[in-house]
C-alpha cells in the first residue's frame, strides 16, 4: 500500500497577470530551472497575441485561457490487462489532470512548430487553438476518438 498523498503546494501567483495559471504554465515551459527566461518566453508570446488578435475585446489572456480550454480532454484511454488481452479503456480525467495534460500537449504542439522564437511559436499555437485549429487540438480530437472507438471496453472500468 501507498503511504498518504503529498499536499499541493500553493502557486505564487505571476507578477504581470497576477494568475496561479500562468505560474503553472510557465513552471511546465521551463528548462533547466531558468524561470525568468520562461516568463520573459510567455509575456513576449503574450504581447504577439495581443498584436495579431482581431477580436480587440478580448485580452491575451483571455485568449491564452480559451486555448487551454479548447485543448483540455475529457477522456482519456487507459491500457488495462484482462485475460491476457490488452485493452484501451476510456475513462474520465480530473479537473487537474486535465488542466496539466492540456499545459503540455500546448507546449509540446509549440515547440513543434516551424517559427523562428519560441515566443512566436507559442504565440502562433495560443492563437490556432483559441480558433480551435492547430496540432494540440488536433491532439485532443484524436484521444476523443480513440476513447469513442473504445467505448465498448468501458465496462472493464473499475
Amino acid at each position: 500500500m501507498r503511504k498518504k498523498q503529498s499536499k499541493k503546494r500553493p502557486l505564487i501567483p505571476d507578477p504581470k497577470f497576477n494568475d496561479q495559471l500562468v505560474t503553472r504554465f510557465v513552471n511546465n515551459l521551463m528548462l533547466q530551472g531558468k524561470k525568468s527566461k520562461a516568463y520573459k518566453i510567455f509575456y513576449d508570446a503574450m504581447e504577439i497575441v495581443d498584436q495579431k488578435n482581431e477580436d480587440k475585446e478580448k485580452t491575451s489572456l483571455d485568449l491564452w485561457k480559451d486555448a487551454l480550454s479548447n485543448v483540455m480532454p475529457h477522456v482519456e484511454v487507459r491500457s488495462r490487462r484482462v485475460g491476457g488481452a490488452t485493452f484501451q479503456i476510456p475513462q474520465p480525467i480530473r479537473p487537474d489532470r486535465k488542466i496539466s495534460i492540456a499545459i503540455k500537449w500546448l507546449i509540446d504542439s509549440s515547440k513543434k512548430r516551424n517559427e523562428k522564437s519560441m515566443a512566436l511559436k507559442l504565440a502562433q499555437e495560443v492563437i490556432a487553438a483559441a480558433k480551435e485549429e492547430g496540432a494540440a487540438v488536433k491532439k485532443r480530437v484524436d484521444t476523443h476518438k480513440m476513447a469513442e472507438a473504445n467505448k465498448a471496453f468501458s465496462h472493464f472500468r473499475f
